[in-house]
């Protein structure tokens, strides 16, 4: 992934268990690729983060975040506004966290530890606040790791086509004008998309929908406003298309993240 290296992130002293802050962009949000000898977890509030690591790159929505140990370089860009949070770990700390760059679901109770250690001021911290950042840390540790996300392609003409697809979900446009757009021929964009994320083009957008959907479902939008947002002439269409995937329906979803 592409990003620019300007402006590389402040991070925090390396003298305590962890720090804790919260991120706000009215824009679309760039990190180029860097890497720093904490680990850190990082997640959005608002907005899809595509992830590049070491590893491969994915697509991750407010409702997982990513794990990256110590030394590994990563990139982030977001998709439109941004607000998130990141949880930078000592180095010291990161022996018994996941060696490898990983997706976890955020649990209610990570949300709520994080959300409080991005109130600490600067300097050592209390006994209860160690207690807290326990808490992170046993969360970073113990839950578990999800294959979920959207694989981005590495080659810039497929991801160019990505990141189209990813900042207008409601755009219909089939594989043949997609291929037309990026310079490609039809069956070269199809099979090298399919070869580089395990995706059909189709069922890369529609993942990618899903994602997009759980976002606006987290932050409490009714089912038919999500449909419209992402192209669905047919409400029932779109719960169908949701719970093949997930299992259950958006409605019954949604349900569960209160």
């Amino acid at each position: 992934m592409s990003f620019n290296t300007s402006n590389p992130p402040i991070l925090p002293t390396q003298s305590l268990p962890l720090r804790a802050m919260r991120i706000a962009h009215p824009q679309e949000r760039v990190t180029g690729a860097h890497t720093h000898a904490s680990g850190q977890l990082f997640g959005a509030m608002r907005g899809l983060l595509s992830v590049a690591a070491d590893s491969g790159q994915w697509v991750v929505p407010a409702s997982h975040c990513v794990w990256m140990p110590p030394h590994h370089v990563h990139a982030l860009r977001s998709h439109g506004p941004f607000a998130g949070w990141s949880v930078y770990v000592d180095e010291a700390n990161c022996a018994s966290l996941p060696a490898a760059p990983c997706v976890m679901r955020v649990s209610g109770l990570l949300r709520e530890a994080v959300g409080r250690a991005s109130t600490w001021d600067e300097g050592a911290l209390d006994a209860r606040q160690i207690r807290v950042a326990g808490v992170i840390l046993d969360e970073i540790a113990d839950s578990p790791h999800e294959p979920f996300g959207l694989p981005l392609p590495t080659d810039p003409r497929l991801l160019r086509v990505a990141r189209a697809v990813l900042d207008d979900l409601a755009d219909e446009r089939g594989v043949a004008l997609l291929a037309a757009w990026a310079g490609l021929s039809p069956r070269t964009l199809a099979r090298r998309f399919t070869i580089e994320t395990g995706f059909t083009p189709s069922a890369w957008r529609q993942r990618a929908r899903i994602l997009r959907a759980l976002e606006l479902l987290a932050a409490g939008q009714p089912v038919t406003t999500i449909a419209l947002d992402l192209g669905y002439d047919n409400v029932s269409a779109f719960i169908a298309m949701f719970k093949r995937v997930m299992g259950v329906t958006p409605g019954r979803y949604g349900e569960g993240l209160e």
